[in-house]
């Protein structure tokens, strides 16, 4: 096993006017699981790749168990990557794709074999281990592309979005396979995706990115209780979090918003008129009726998903942009046009800096 360190990387393509990564600094723990997360482009597999070493580092270092690697080739690198193709060869069994690595390396025929079994036993692949991938479903393609990296008994796991092309019910069901095994076996793994609930559900702990950064690095709960940008705030969650422009007001403890509607916020009275964006997440918002600093809303738009209710609605007078939407029970029969008092407790009110964009604590 081994922890995985980045310090200060960085990578610029040739001709390019930016960094695509930019300056990340990051401790990955021996045996942690980090999910690597952000939106296509932001730079989340080129990370990867630069760990693995199929892309070059441009600057700073990437480590390996204390050692530099960047001059390493991928092979020597300790690690075992598992791609978003599956890129097994189509020609060769279960079993052939799972040992073609370790042929490679010359081990002896039984040690292949004792390993290549331990795998297939591991991932339930053992009655398919003579049949071809083309004869296998999507998901038992993605158990062999896993055993061929597990039988390598390397010192980092690396995956690159394993599950995107899988149909939903299935990366549910691989998505928890990924989290028991890699608890069994205790493989230090980097996992790259764009799908928030398989970063909250997989990692220890989180690296969100954006545009080449890393925006915030924390638990998963870290990140969607306290988000630090505007864009983790509004990134991790489903539906995203609202985000409404006001004021501090005089005396602190709330922000307000045109049309003279208040929203509690646990902010002091030295921040008074200070511009803040104020988020709320639609699942911390409530129906009161007679609750004082509830929010007059007008319904444009309902969700009924069963056992919630979402409900898109517009914040009366207080402009077109102060729209909300609310995570609310099933049981809840809201109708377009009706006005509903939504309230929210303060500590559930996220404010940011409109300019910089980080959180204010």
């Amino acid at each position: 096993m081994a922890e995985v360190t980045i310090r200060e990387a960085r990578k610029r393509y040739p001709g390019a006017t930016d960094d695509t990564i930019k300056g990340i600094d990051c401790d990955v723990a021996d045996g942690e699981f980090l999910v690597i997360l952000g939106p296509s482009g932001c730079g989340k597999s080129t990370l990867l790749r630069m760990v693995a070493g199929l892309e070059r580092i441009s600057e700073g270092e990437v480590l390996i168990g204390g050692r530099v690697v960047n001059e390493l080739e991928p092979k020597d690198r300790d690690i075992a990557m598992v791609f978003q193709n599956y890129a097994l060869y189509p020609h060769m069994s279960v079993f052939d794709n799972m040992a073609y690595g370790l042929k490679i390396r010359g081990l002896p025929r039984t040690e292949i074999r004792e390993r290549v079994e331990a795998a297939a036993a591991l991932l339930e692949l053992s009655p398919y281990l003579a049949r071809r991938p083309r004869q296998l479903s999507g998901g038992q393609r993605q158990r062999v592309a896993m055993g061929r990296a597990i039988v390598r008994e390397p010192s980092v796991f690396l995956f690159d979005e394993p599950l995107s092309n899988l149909d939903a019910k299935l990366r549910t069901q691989m998505r928890v396979e990924i989290k028991r095994l890699q608890q069994r076996l205790g493989i230090t793994s980097l996992y790259v995706t764009h799908d928030q609930v398989e970063a909250m559900t997989l990692g220890d702990r989180l690296m969100v990115m954006n545009a080449g950064v890393a925006d915030q690095i924390g638990t998963p709960l870290e990140v969607y209780h306290r988000p630090a940008t505007l864009f983790v705030a509004g990134f991790i969650g489903s539906p995203a979090m609202n985000f409404v422009a006001g004021r501090v007001a005089s005396g602190g403890g709330a922000v307000e918003l045109a049309g003279g509607h208040r929203l509690p916020a646990a902010i002091g009275g030295s921040a008074a008129g200070r511009p803040v964006t104020a988020g709320i997440r639609p699942e911390t918002l409530v129906l009161a009726d007679n609750e004082p600093g509830a929010v007059e809303a007008i319904v444009d738009l309902v969700e009924a998903l069963g056992a919630d209710t979402l409900v898109h609605c517009r914040v009366a007078a207080a402009g077109p942009d102060a729209t909300l939407v609310a995570r609310l029970p099933g049981s809840v029969h809201a109708r377009q046009g009706e006005t509903l008092r939504l309230a929210v407790p303060d500590t559930q009110v996220h404010l940011f800096d409109p300019e910089t964009t980080r959180a204010i604590v």
